[in-house]
């Protein structure tokens, strides 16, 4: 931790100490620029990485491993610091009486669930490398394109691009990314970031390494949970027990870590306590569902389709009984401007895509087929947060 977030952690406002220093923190889909307990996995990435300390493009690669493994959080904080390397020009001597000056190519990284478009591709990577901002309307498709093509083409070294959440059922789609790619010059290179096994993926096709991702043991869970707690919350809020019992549960997910520290601090902090109890952590455990869908997609979805989900989370169990009362909520709510046929068409969508679930009642009265509840697969109270705060 820096001086300054330790400065942060000791200030008080009203005089008073304070549990919550900063939600953000203790967020699951934020990402802290040292993630904990991941060396190993950033030594495997830097090996494949190694041909850029020369100033050559590595080959292409693909990085999996099951959700809230660190995926994300290791690649986007090693891009991070890699990409500063281009302004550091170094020299490597050739022979006793010539030098070269080598410059690292350059690192971007891109999240395949906002990317989702040939022009939302090619406006990324454009704007991650030049400092000029690339406009988002009145440029086309095309025009994007041929100006990447003269960003590569010049003397720039290269680029090593991260694709991220590859594979997923809103992301670009696996065809689209190496279609993308073989769009641009042949000094690009990617890593191609997803969970699929490779045997299960076309991606592999096109890449010289697959690097797996495997869960966190339990002690490195804690070690997590540790170290965002001393970011986002005040002094020995919680001991190594608790935060023991979390990844206990979690069985080597950092996602479903994160969010059930993040609700337990949202139950300690409403009832006013200094610290996290072990009825924080149970209650919290208890609101998050098995299997969990990832925030970062729940987060990802349009204005549209979250608004619904913002509504559907403050609904009581009876407005959820089946998806037509569901929708009579929803619509009638001051803050959806949507028509019921709408909100109905958003709340299947989002069923197929397992962000919600349509759970068949047990029971019934008169005939047809049972009507079905919806279920958030998210836990509600993270996204409730996370969604007002943003």
């Amino acid at each position: 931790m820096d001086i300054e977030a330790r400065i942060k952690r000791r200030q008080q406002h009203d005089g008073e100490p304070r549990l919550v220093q900063d939600y953000e923190s203790l967020s699951p889909v934020t990402h802290i620029d040292e993630p904990a307990d991941r060396g190993p996995l950033l030594e495997r990435l830097l090996d494949h990485l190694d041909p850029v300390f020369d100033g050559k493009l590595p080959a292409n690669a693909y990085l999996y491993g099951p959700s809230g493994v660190g995926k994300s959080a290791v690649v986007t904080a090693l891009f991070r610091q890699l990409d500063q390397l281009p302004t550091e020009t170094r020299t490597i001597i050739h022979t006793t009486t010539r030098a070269q000056a080598l410059a690292s190519p350059s690192f971007v990284y891109l999240d395949t669930r906002q990317t989702t478009s040939e022009f939302a591709f090619y406006h990324a990577v454009l704007d991650a490398l030049v400092e000029e901002t690339v406009p988002e309307h009145g440029i086309g498709t095309d025009t994007l394109r041929a100006r990447l093509h003269d960003e590569l083409d010049g003397a720039r070294t290269g680029v090593v691009v991260a694709v991220d959440h590859v594979g997923e059922p809103r992301s670009a789609s696996e065809n689209d990314l190496v279609d993308l790619f073989a769009g641009l010059p042949s000094n690009v290179s990617w890593l191609a970031i997803g969970r699929k096994r490779p045997a299960e993926t076309e991606l592999t096709e096109y890449t010289a390494e697959s690097i797996r991702v495997d869960p966190y043991k339990q002690q490195m869970l804690v070690d997590v949970l540790m170290t965002r707690a001393s970011i986002g919350l005040s002094q020995q809020a919680i001991d190594h027990d608790l935060a023991n019992e979390i990844a206990a549960w979690a069985d080597g997910n950092a996602h479903d870590a994160l969010a059930a520290l993040f609700i337990a601090t949202h139950y300690a902090e409403k009832a006013d306590q200094s610290t996290l109890t072990s009825e924080d952590v149970t209650a919290a455990i208890d609101e998050i569902p098995r299997p969990c869908v990832s925030l970062g997609i729940v987060l990802a979805l349009p204005a549209n389709r979250q608004a619904v989900l913002r509504e559907l989370v403050d609904l009581e169990e009876t407005e959820r009984s089946s998806v037509t009362a569901t929708t009579a909520a929803i619509g009638g709510a001051e803050s959806v401007d949507l028509s019921p046929g709408t909100v109905k068409r958003f709340l299947y969508e989002m069923a197929e895509a397992g962000v919600v679930e349509r759970v068949q009642a047990t029971t019934q009265s008169g005939q047809g087929r049972p009507p079905s509840r919806v279920e958030p697969r998210f836990p509600p109270t993270v996204f409730r947060r996370l969604y007002d705060l943003g």
